[in-house]
C-alpha cells in the first residue's frame, strides 16, 4: 500500500477534525466551555461520542485478536457493561447534576475531607496517564510500522506529532468540541469495522448468510462459560467485573463523566448514558465476528494451526497483529482495508486521547491547583492553557517509554491497570453513598495505596493458596471490597 495514499488520506482526516474544532470554537469558548461544554451539548451526540470515547485503539485492534483465546466470552463483560451503565444513569449522575460539578472528585472534598479529595483525584491522573498512554503506544507503534519506517521517521517524532494532534484540535474548546469531534470519530470507526467485515466475507468467497453462518458455526463464538469457576472466562467474574469496572471506569471517571455531564440536564444525560450503554453489545459483537472471520481466512491461507498464529513465511504473529497484518500487507485484502483499518485505528485512538488529555486537564487545574477557586476567568484560562500543554508532553514521552518496554498484548493491561488503580476510587464512592459515616481523612490516603498492594500479592499466590483459582478482572471488586474495609476501620464517630 502507497505511504502517500496512507498520509494522504489521514491527512483529510484530520483535516475534517480540525475544521470541526474551528467551527465549534470561533465563538471563543471559556472555561466552562472547555470544562463541561456549557451543559448545553445534545444528548444523542454525547451518546455516539462516548462509543468512540470507551473503545479506543486497543479495541479496534486487540478485541478481534482475543477470540483465539477467550471466543466471544467478552460479551459477557459487556453485557455487566450495561448493568454498569445503568447504575451510572441512576446513582451516580443525579449525585453529580445535583452538586453541580465540573471535577466529578469534588464530591469527596464535601464527603469525605481534602485528603481524600486529593487521593482520589491522584489515582485518577495515574490511571488516566497509564491507560492512555497504553492505548495511544498501540496506535503509534502500528502507524510506525505501516507508515514511519518506510520514511526513517523516528518513533519519538511519531508520538509527537500524535501528541500535537491532539492538543490542536481540544487546546480551544475542550469538551465543547470534543462531543462534535468524538461524533465524527465514533461513525468513522464503526463504518470502518462493517466495511472491514464485508471485505472480509467477500475475501473468502462469503455471503451475508454465509458470513452469519460461518460466525455461527465457529468454535471461537461461544459466548456463556458457566462451567469452571476457576476460569478466569467464567460468567459471573466476567459479568460482575464488566459491571463494576464500567462504574469504575466511566462513572468514577473525569474523562468520562466530563461529556456525560455536559448535557443540559439530569434526565437527557441519563438517555444518554443508557443508550450508549445498551450499544456496546451491537458493537462488540462486530469486533468478535470480524475476528472469527479473520482466523478463518488466516487457516484458509495456511496462517493458524494446533492454535499457533503466523504470517504467511512462517514467522509467529501475536493474536493483536492478525488484523493489521491481513488488512495492511496487501497480499490477501484489497487495498481499501487497509485505508479502513487506518481510519478505524485513528478515529478510536484519537477519540480515547483528545478525550483524556481534556480530563487530565480538567483535574488537574480544578482538583490538583484549585485554579478555579483561587483565579479569576483570565488567569484560570491560562492556567488550563499551560497545563494542557504540560499534559500533552507528558503523554507524548510516556507512549515513548511504553515503546521502550515494548509490549503489544495491552488490552489486559489496561483493565490490569484499572482494577489497582480504580479499585480505591470505587470503594471511596461506595463508601460515602452507602454509608453515613465520616472517617479519619487524613488516613485514607494510606488505605488508597495499602488495598492495591495486597491485591498484588493475593494476585501472585492465588493460584497456590486457592487450589489453583486465577484473578481476572474481577481483582476491581477485591481491591474497591479492601478500601471499603479499610475506611470502616477509619471511621469516626460522629455520623452526617
Amino acid at each position: 500500500m502507497s505511504t502517500t495514499l496512507i498520509l494522504t488520506v489521514i491527512a483529510c482526516y484530520f483535516a475534517i477534525i480540525l475544521t470541526i474544532s474551528y467551527l465549534t470554537t470561533k465563538k471563543k469558548a471559556d472555561n466552562k466551555d472547555f470544562f463541561s461544554g456549557s451543559r448545553q451539548s445534545p444528548w444523542y451526540v454525547v451518546a455516539v461520542a462516548m462509543i468512540g470515547t470507551s473503545i479506543s485503539g486497543v479495541t479496534f485492534i486487540s478485541v478481534p485478536g482475543m477470540v483465539q483465546f477467550s471466543a466471544f466470552g467478552y460479551l459477557q463483560m459487556a453485557l455487566g457493561f450495561v448493568a454498569g451503565y445503568f447504575a451510572i444513569a441512576y446513582v451516580l449522575l443525579p449525585l453529580y447534576y445535583k452538586m453541580n460539578l465540573s471535577s466529578i472528585y469534588t464530591y469527596l472534598d464535601k464527603r469525605f475531607g481534602n485528603s481524600s479529595y486529593k487521593v482520589g483525584a491522584a489515582f485518577f491522573l495515574v490511571s488516566k496517564f497509564l491507560g492512555c498512554g497504553v492505548r495511544m503506544y498501540l496506535t503509534a507503534i502500528v502507524l510506525q510500522l505501516i507508515i514511519f519506517n518506510s520514511l526513517n521517521i523516528p518513533f519519538w517524532l511519531n508520538a509527537a506529532v500524535t501528541m500535537l494532534i491532539v492538543w490542536l484540535y481540544t487546546y480551544g474548546g475542550g469538551v465543547k468540541t470534543l462531543v462534535w469531534t468524538d461524533m465524527i470519530q465514533t461513525l468513522s470507526l464503526i463504518a470502518a469495522v462493517v466495511l472491514c467485515i464485508v471485505y472480509v466475507g467477500k475475501a473468502m468467497g462469503l455471503d451475508f448468510s454465509a458470513m452469519c453462518s460461518t460466525i455461527a458455526n465457529s468454535e471461537m463464538s461461544r459466548i456463556w462459560f458457566f462451567d469452571d469457576v476457576n476460569d478466569k472466562q467464567f460468567f459471573f467474574k466476567q459479568f460482575f467485573a464488566g459491571m463494576f469496572t464500567t462504574i469504575a471506569m466511566t462513572g468514577l471517571d473525569q474523562d468520562m463523566m466530563q461529556k456525560n455531564l455536559s448535557c443540559k440536564n439530569l434526565k437527557e444525560a441519563q438517555k444518554n448514558v443508557v443508550s450508549y450503554g445498551f450499544s456496546f453489545l451491537p458493537v462488540n459483537l462486530l469486533f468478535l465476528s470480524l475476528g472469527v472471520l479473520l482466523y478463518e481466512y488466516a487457516t484458509k491461507l495456511g496462517m493458524f494451526s494446533n492454535g499457533k498464529l503466523s504470517d504467511i513465511s512462517g514467522n509467529p504473529l501475536k493474536a493483536d497483529e492478525l488484523f493489521a497484518y491481513l488488512a495492511t500487507s496487501g497480499n490477501f485484502l484489497p487495498q481499501i482495508v487497509g485505508l479502513l483499518f487506518i481510519i478505524g485505528l485513528v478515529a478510536a485512538a484519537f477519540s480515547s486521547a483528545g478525550s483524556a488529555v481534556t480530563a487530565l486537564t480538567t483535574s488537574v487545574t480544578i482538583d490538583i491547583l484549585n485554579a478555579d477557586k483561587k483565579q479569576d476567568e483570565t488567569a484560570l484560562k491560562k492556567t488550563r492553557f499551560v497545563v494542557h500543554i504540560i499534559n500533552s508532553v507528558l503523554m507524548g514521552v510516556l507512549i515513548c517509554l511504553f515503546s521502550i518496554i515494548g509490549d503489544n498484548s495491552v488490552i489486559d493491561a489496561v483493565y490490569v491497570v484499572a482494577s489497582y488503580t480504580y479499585g480505591p476510587l470505587l470503594g471511596l464512592y461506595l463508601f460515602g453513598l452507602y454509608t453515613k459515616k465520616q472517617v479519619k481523612d487524613k488516613l485514607v490516603p494510606i488505605v488508597c495505596v495499602l488495598s492495591p498492594i495486597l491485591c498484588l500479592i493475593f494476585s501472585l499466590n492465588s493460584e497456590a493458596w486457592f487450589n489453583g483459582y486465577k484473578t481476572g478482572y474481577e481483582l476491581l471488586l477485591y481491591n474497591a471490597g479492601l478500601t471499603f474495609l479499610g475506611l470502616l476501620a477509619l471511621r469516626g464517630k460522629e455520623s452526617i
